[in-house]
């Protein structure tokens, strides 16, 4: 990419950040471009009562009148194409669908106006600034457990560690305070790595791939966005696609999945098998591992994990010491929203998996308890093109299914419930429980049909929950699940 404003020099000129979401980075990229003294317009289809939170982390540098250095105007409930011809720099939100037709994205590339990302901007800082020791992980299910398992094993030994990319907030407000061996471990959704294909904004724009890549695993999701599955798979290629002579690319994949891989391959070609370390022997038995998460797919993910963070060590030039990775391992207390156990009550056991957003999610969070039949599953939200037919299909061997959101119609069948909204689900599930029974929030779909993100549903199971049961706070480790 040639060297676009804001790498290391002062900002000139109008600066339009396209769509300012709920997810802080398009606070977190308007805040850092102020800083480098750009004039800022923020547009965003939004208006200004829907976006009250993510302003309000910004009002010490919103203005009235016309953008000027170092401040941020406002362009709401509305983009317009002159605020995209006119511009010497477009930053766009990421998740802007289809970008190669939006016509407002089209407007500013018939001007020869740059187009980048917060990404793209983040990891463009993070190299003019010596920072090498980058991971990039991505995949259909897992990225985020893995992501953030990485993040917590190269944090040992007094080194510095940080995650960014896909976990919301914006990795540029941190960058100035890193030193070069700082190790950064990013989490890569396809929709950011579309953006770091090489002529992604501009014709000139080469293309970026971390140094150390990895794949967790590939199942059909976000159809919608990217139009095919074709697509989605190309644009999770980009991972690798731009590695240089001695980057490291590492996938269990094909060794763990060798039915789906081969699935996925026939419909969008095969990227992930030839030069990946894949299939190597373990230095270490994953079977050994003490892990606080439940379930045989995060063993996965920690199996990944630990490969991830060895080939980052040995390419610092560090001693890669697994038994002191595999300790290290056993103290990861999990995230929210995966498999939380957010309340044990009455010996009953409601368990909040909103990240669950495909069904081969739901799928591995219900492997992860020992009796199908005492779970009680909530499933279903926005249509992003899933097969939801193998979540239909368990509903009679589970306690039963909840449907809630747009796709309910598709999930409905014997053992299903039509509840429609999250309240009814869990009003029903509480009535049907019995001692030993769980209340299984893992969607397998999107949020975007009845919540903002799927950090608000899972939030929302966690409050209705805590109403039901007053008594006592939750605040239980997600570590406690592990009797599941």
């Amino acid at each position: 990419m040639d060297a676009a404003p804001g790498q290391g020099r002062p900002i000139e000129g109008l600066v339009t950040v396209m769509g300012l979401g709920r997810f802080g980075g398009g606070a977190g990229v308007s805040r850092w471009l102020c800083r480098r003294g750009a004039s800022v317009l923020l547009t965003d289809v939004s208006d200004e009562a829907a976006l009250e939170g993510p302003l309000a982390t910004l009002s010490d540098l919103i203005t009235t009148g016309k953008p000027e250095p170092g401040r941020i105007a406002l362009r709401l409930g509305g983009h317009r194409a002159e605020d995209f011809s006119g511009a010497s720099l477009v930053v766009a939100n990421v998740a802007v669908p289809r970008p190669e037709s939006n016509p407002f994205l089209g407007a500013s590339r018939a001007a020869g106006i740059p187009i980048v990302t917060e990404i793209r901007l983040a990891v463009e800082e993070l190299g003019r600034r010596g920072i090498t020791r980058i991971a990039g992980i991505t995949g259909s299910a897992g990225k985020s457990t893995t992501s953030a398992l990485v993040r917590h094993l190269l944090g040992g030994d007094g080194r510095t560690s940080i995650l960014g990319g896909n976990f919301g907030g914006s990795l540029l407000g941190e960058i100035d305070s890193l030193d070069r061996d700082a190790f950064v471990t990013l989490e890569l959704s396809s929709a950011m790595l579309g953006w770091l294909a090489a002529g992604a904004g501009a014709p000139s724009d080469a293309g970026w791939s971390p140094p150390v890549a990895a794949l967790t695993n590939l199942a059909v999701n976000h159809v919608d966005w990217h139009g095919s599955l074709g697509a989605y798979v190309l644009a999770k290629s980009q991972v690798r696609r731009d590695q240089r002579t001695g980057d490291a690319f590492v996938t269990r994949f094909p060794v763990e999945s060798p039915e789906t891989s081969a699935e996925i391959a026939r419909a969008a070609g095969d990227w992930w098998s030839e030069g990946a370390i894949s299939g190597e022997p373990l230095a270490f038995d994953p079977d050994g591992l003490r892990l606080p998460l439940p379930g045989e797919h995060n063993r996965r993910n920690a199996t990944l994990a630990m490969l991830v963070a060895a080939e980052c060590l040995r390419r610092a030039g560090e001693t890669q010491d697994l038994d002191a990775l595999a300790a290290r391992l056993a103290e990861f207390r999990g995230l929210p929203h995966r498999l939380e156990l957010v309340l044990e009550r009455n010996g009953l056991r409601f368990v909040n998996d909103s990240k669950s957003t495909v069904p081969e999610a739901t799928l591995l969070a219900i492997d992860a308890f020992r009796e199908r039949s005492r779970i009680h599953l909530i499933a279903g939200g926005y249509d992003k093109g899933s097969d939801l037919s193998p979540i239909r299909e368990l509903a009679p061997r589970l306690a039963r299914v909840y449907a809630i959101g747009r796709t309910a119609d598709r999930l409905l069948g014997p053992n299903v419930s039509d509840s429609r909204e999250l309240e009814a689900a869990v009003a029903e599930a509480v009535g049907r429980m019995r001692e030993g029974d769980v209340l299984l929030l893992s969607p397998g779909c999107a949020s975007w049909d009845q919540f903002v993100n799927f950090e608000e549903r899972g939030e929302r199971f966690r409050r209705l929950v805590e109403t039901l049961f007053p008594a006592r706070s939750a605040g239980q480790s997600p570590a406690t699940a592990r009797t599941a």
